[in-house]
């Protein structure tokens, strides 16, 4: 699998208007030693779709727009399920590597899959459980066919788990009902011999094996007008869609195949080096995860870039309370605080060993990704 993703990462770093930045994870082998940051761009752009190329079923054009997202609580995609077809809204999830609906009510969800209601499921009679960094579920894994509205044209058979049981996972105000694991199939439960659903998408669809993923809810408060109108964003299945971005394209090794493991060279805040060794930044791996609106640290890490936030802001105090997220700060009505703090830049190896990039994470997006 020379290149299973790329992701336009919109949201996590605020880009979804001006200059965009895409950046593909493309598997390639690390030999080199040398710690040379060099800010500079790659267009290797060989063996990947674009819209303006014939890609089979493939129309990207289709799938701008088909995500919808909660802020804070993730982007989720429309799926047809079964025969006849039940609606869902799902999760997409690069962290984890299931197709997983709700197969029972839950108090915080408007609808669930009913198999028994579709003459295609198929019960593979096999329990599957899934953990996450937040939130669990059990299921019954089977098999039925998929529809995208807003996707490759087509429908696909693939593995679906029907969760009957779930703790943290359905959280309340949520507009999903189930999760798009796009992680490798080493991740998937209960083993990897359970074909993810994109893997799936590619062999009986044949579209490239690329997706890209656009996601424009930075900055956007948890309360506001998002609320009538939720944060958008699109999954490209196939390829990248030229549109969504400007400039070149960057790429960054992917270090191990199970998450979307990468590495981070360093951090900087306000322009200054943290001085941490590497393996603190990647410990116990540095993942590109779509599932979480969380930027998370080790706690080493985080405890230096909170003690750099606190040297380098312009506000005189904070009580201990608002460094642990237990306190919030106030300010006066019509006062813009960011300015107040530090931007926070992220530093990852280039597809040459020798060269960097980074991402910088301005102040008010940082505020909306916790």
């Amino acid at each position: 699998m020379k290149l299973l993703a790329t992701f336009l990462l919109l949201s996590a770093f605020g880009l979804c208007q001006g200059e965009n930045l895409l950046l593909p994870l493309k598997i390639s082998t690390y030999n080199g030693s040398g710690e040379v940051l060099i800010d500079k761009r790659s267009s290797l752009l060989g063996g990947i779709s674009f819209a303006s190329q014939s890609a089979g079923a493939v129309s990207f054009f289709n799938m701008l727009n088909n995500l919808k997202g909660d802020v804070g609580r993730g982007y989720y995609l429309e799926v047809l399920i079964g025969t006849p077809v039940q609606k869902m809204n799902i999760l997409v999830d690069t962290g984890s590597s299931n197709f997983a609906v709700a197969g029972a009510a839950n108090s915080n969800i408007k609808t669930y899959f009913k198999p028994k209601f579709s003459s295609t499921y198929m019960s593979r009679d096999l329990f599957v459980s899934v953990r996450y960094t937040q939130g669990s579920w059990e299921g019954e894994l089977g098999i039925d066919v998929i529809t995208i509205p807003k996707g490759p044209n087509g429908t696909i058979t693939t593995n679906i788990a029907t969760i009957l049981q779930s703790e943290d996972f359905f959280l309340p105000g949520i507009n999903w009902q189930g999760i798009l694991g796009l992680a490798y199939s080493t991740l998937a439960k209960p083993s990897s011999s359970v074909e993810p659903f994109f893997d799936s998408l590619v062999k009986q669809i044949r579209i490239p094996n690329v997706f890209s993923l656009q996601m424009c809810g930075a900055g956007l408060s948890l309360i506001g007008e998002e609320q009538a109108s939720p944060a958008g964003g699109s999954l490209v299945m196939g390829g990248i869609e030229a549109s969504l971005y400007k400039g070149d394209i960057w790429y960054t090794p992917i270090k191990r195949e199970w998450y979307y493991q990468i590495e981070v060279l360093k951090l900087e805040v306000g322009g200054q080096n943290l001085n941490l060794d590497c393996t603190e930044y990647n410990s116990d791996k540095a993942i590109v995860d779509s599932g979480t609106t969380l930027l998370r640290l080790p706690i080493n890490v985080f405890d230096a870039v909170v003690a750099a936030i606190k040297q380098t802001s312009k506000v005189a105090e904070f009580a201990d309370g608002f460094w642990s997220g237990n306190q919030l700060a106030c300010w006066t009505s019509g006062t813009i605080p960011w300015s107040y703090f530090p931007e926070i830049s992220i530093y990852l190896r280039g597809e040459n060993s020798t060269q960097s990039f980074r991402i910088t994470i301005m102040p008010q997006v940082r505020a909306e990704l916790g």
